[in-house]
Parts: C-alpha cells; structure tokens; sequence
C-alpha cells in the first residue's frame, strides 16, 4: 500500500534572519521527500507574505506583532492579536493535518507551535540565536525537538531534547569558491587594495550609515575600497555623497542579490551581529567587525557578538560608539592583513554549512519515532 505524501507547517518570519532559514529547511524536506506538502504560516503585513510565496511555497498570515518593550498603545492589542492568533492557528492546523510543525522564531511561530502542541501535533523549534527568545524558552519543556546553531545551549534548553545543527544557509550566498575575478569585475574594484563590505541586514543599518557617512571623506583618502549596502532609505543619500567626493571605489546599492560575489570580493566585513549573517560570515571564513543592534530582542545580538569575539572570530564596535570608532576599527584592520587571516581561521570554527540537512535528519527521527 503506498504511503500518503508527508504534510510539513513551517512557521516564523518577521526578518530574513528567520525567514531564509525557514525556507531552507523548507527546500531540504522537499529535496529529501519530492512529494511531501508543505505550507508556511506567518504574520500578515510582513515581509514573509511576499518572500515565501516568490521561493514557491504557500502561506497564510496571523493576525500577531510584537509586544512592545515600552509604554505603547498597540500593546492593548496583543491580547487581543494572540487569541486570535491562537484560534485561527489551531483551525489551520486541524485542516491541513501535517505530520510535524517546524517553528523557526517570528511573530507567528509562537502561536503555530503552541496550538500545535495543544493538538498534540510532533514540534520542532530552530534557534538561530546564541540566546534564545522568550517564546522558544517557554515552548523547549513542550517541543519535541530543539535544533541549535550554537554549543552550550543546555542552560535553556532540555539536553535531551537539543541537537547542534547550525542555521540552515541560503546556499547561493556561500558559494563562493573560484568567483573572485567575476566579483571584482562585477563590483569594479582592484585586487591590489583591500575591499570591506558593509551590510546592515535587509533593510540596512542606521548607525553603520550614518558612522560612514560622517567619515565618507577619510574613507575615499584611504586605500580601503568598499561596496556598501545601504538599505532603500539611505541609497540616494550615499550615493549623491559618494558622488560629491568622487570616489571611484565605493560600490552603493540598497540590496545585494549577489551575496556571494560580495562575499567573494570582501577582505572584510562590517556587519550588524544577527545569527544568520554570522552562520553565512563563518561559511565563507570572513574576518568581521560587528556592531550589533542593541534593540534586538533581549540584546542577542550582542550575545552572538560577544561569543565570537571571546576567541579572535571578530571585533564589536557598540552601537553607540560607532560614529567615532568604526572607521578608525575598518582602517587598522584593512592594514592589518595577518590579523584579517587570524581572525578568518577562527570564525570557521563556527561553520556549520550542512545545517539544512541534519534539521531534516532530526525531523525524520521524530516521524519516525511515531
């Protein structure tokens, strides 16, 4: 008799550092299981309901945010927003009926993965972060299985329940073996002066702009070259600057869709502390300087930061601090090419490229346990 098709809910966004793990996850079951079924489930109004629907899966929005840290009216909503969240969470889960749900961090993950435990439905949670949100540490007791990107979880979560698998990549991003002459023709730089990359996650970074931008004149004195990755609200204003001082070697764009030819011409790295950057960072062996967002939900960023710094994976410039110490931290790095190596063997200790797969081969222990 032939088996129906498994039914796998994949649940979470909010940001692409649980949106790209979450469909990477999505991409191994159905590499691993051709004919499995999959649907995700996220928050309406983010950005999830655009991207995963354009990687070719379904979805279904939430009505869920946030809790806001400080004084807002929108927090009279969310107990409002969570039963309703709970409700339709639960009705979507009894009309597709899937095997396991698969919660990766987000608005919506908490609900799908609370409903799903109600229903007695298999759990599976990806922590992306060195320390964990306020939802996942609340849901560990209940989940079948937690999967890790980081050792020494075990002080939040059950031993027996964790397994370290890294952060599922997005492949093309750290492919970046034999690509160097195309990046530098493709960014229009020179191999004999050292290129920083500057990202700020999706949508950019205010405090790593506006550090450059308040030092954009010493940066195109130096011998640094840099292909920087503003965000849409800050392009137009780096580029009519880079303009005015008509620096040649500065490549602005609001997104890179070439991730791998910026990583493959980068000698290093100015980046915000989120665990997917730094998962990606350690794949392609990049020496870094973090500067992590301090409003990130309880400070992880910095907890990321602080675990790779402790051993020569990186530097961390605070937030708050980067107007005056970011340029001077990238210029006595570019010069420092030694360091940029030592810094480069030590994050790759991090890597872990194959986390897609080993998720799956948890969640294949776990159907087959039933």
């Amino acid at each position: 008799m032939k088996k129906s098709p498994k039914r796998f809910i994949v649940s979470g966004g909010g940001t692409g550092g649980h949106i790209f793990p979450a469909i990477a996850i999505a991409d191994a079951l159905r590499r691993r299981m051709p004919d499995a079924e999959l649907l995700f489930v996220g928050a309406r109004g983010r950005m999830e309901m655009q991207r995963v629907p354009q990687a070719g899966y379904a979805i279904k929005g939430l009505w869920i945010s946030g809790f806001q840290r400080k004084l807002s009216f929108k927090n009279l909503l969310f107990p409002i927003k969570l039963v309703h969240s709970l409700i339709k969470a639960r009705n979507i889960l009894k009309h597709f009926k899937p095997d396991i749900v698969i919660g990766v961090g987000g608005y919506a993950s908490g609900p799908t993965l609370r409903a799903a435990v109600q229903l007695k439905i298999p759990t599976l949670i990806q922590e992306q972060n060195s320390f964990p949100g306020i939802t996942n540490r609340l849901l560990a007791s209940k989940v079948n299985k937690i999967c890790t990107a980081y050792d020494y979880m075990n002080q939040w979560f059950p031993a027996e329940k964790t397994a370290l698998t890294g952060n599922p990549l997005r492949k093309h991003a750290v492919q970046i073996v034999g690509k160097r002459e195309e990046a530098l023709r493709f960014f229009g730089m020179k191999d004999s002066q050292p290129i920083a990359l500057i990202v700020g996650g999706s949508q950019g970074a205010l405090a790593i702009n506006k550090a450059l931008k308040a030092n954009l004149a010493l940066l195109a004195q130096s011998e640094i070259q840099m292909i920087w990755q503003t965000g849409k609200f800050f392009e137009a204003e780096a580029v009519q600057i880079i303009n005015e001082l008509t620096w040649k070697n500065c490549y602005v764009t609001a997104f890179i869709d070439r991730m791998d030819l910026a990583y493959a011409a980068a000698d290093f790295v100015v980046s915000r502390a989120g665990a997917m950057a730094i998962s990606e960072l350690a794949v392609v062996q990049k020496a870094v300087i973090f500067v992590p967002l301090p409003t990130a939900a309880e400070d992880h960023q910095t907890s990321n930061a602080k675990r790779l710094n402790k051993v020569g994976a990186a530097e961390i410039i605070i937030n708050s601090k980067a107007d005056s110490e970011l340029v001077p931290a990238m210029m006595a790095l570019a010069a420092n090419e030694s360091k940029r190596l030592q810094m480069s063997r030590a994050i790759a200790a991090f890597a872990l490229p194959d986390a897609d797969e080993a998720i799956v081969d948890e969640i294949e222990k776990i159907l087959d346990s039933r």
